[in-house]
């Protein structure tokens, strides 16, 4: 299988992700190039155009990650900002948030990631899904792995810190019933280069015959 090329434009993302791929004997790309999103709520078309542009460009096969951000009680826009987390202002303005959640009881919110892959032919799409609530005060030191500001004041399901204020190790192995898309996306790649490797092998036994 060719070099896979991760674009986005948070390093931060990459690196958290790369670790992943490292643990199982794959490496990954880095690529930071400028795509136009769809303006459209719907992280699973939006993941799927991003992916059609990153591949026009690079020529080889890539994949992206989009990540949408959902609070049920949001005042006058319940699930907001869903697909628009970035372009709402809602990461990179936590404290407003908090302000505008601040008569709110009800915390619920959840993270959805779609991770699209694109090799020019082939497209598949993985879904990874993590609730928990939002806590009432940014709490976390600043981190180089965060992902998004949102780390510092998303509580998972289960737990009673934040992202941000968790070791590597307790974010790695907390149970909050979460998904993982960039998971099932590596057990894909193992067993897509298991079957090429079989396949290989197999044409190898009837050509030596």
């Amino acid at each position: 299988m060719q070099n896979i090329t991760y674009v986005t434009g948070n390093y931060g993302k990459y690196i958290s992700v790369k670790e992943k791929f490292e643990k199982y004997g794959i490496n990954i790309e880095y690529s930071k190039i400028d795509i136009d999103e769809p303006d459209i709520n719907d992280i699973e078309i939006i993941s799927k155009e991003k992916a059609i542009s990153a591949y026009e460009q690079i020529k080889s096969p890539v994949f992206v990650v989009d990540c949408g951000f959902y609070i049920r009680s949001y005042p006058n826009n319940p699930y907001y900002p869903g697909a628009f987390v970035k372009r709402s202002g809602v990461a990179s303005n936590i404290d407003k948030v908090l302000s505008d959640m601040s008569n709110e009881n009800d915390r619920y919110c959840y993270f959805l990631d779609c991770l699209t892959y694109y090799d020019g032919e082939e497209f598949i799409q993985f879904y990874g899904k993590s609730e928990g609530n939002l806590s009432y005060e940014p709490r976390g030191n600043e981190l180089k792995k965060a992902k998004s500001n949102l780390w510092y004041i998303f509580i998972p399901k289960n737990c009673t810190k934040t992202l941000a204020e968790m070791s590597d190790e307790e974010r790695t192995t907390r149970i909050d019933d979460r998904t993982d898309a960039t998971i099932d996306f590596i057990n894909w790649i193992k067993e897509k280069n298991k079957k090429t490797i079989e396949t290989k092998q197999s044409l190898t036994k009837k050509l030596t015959k």
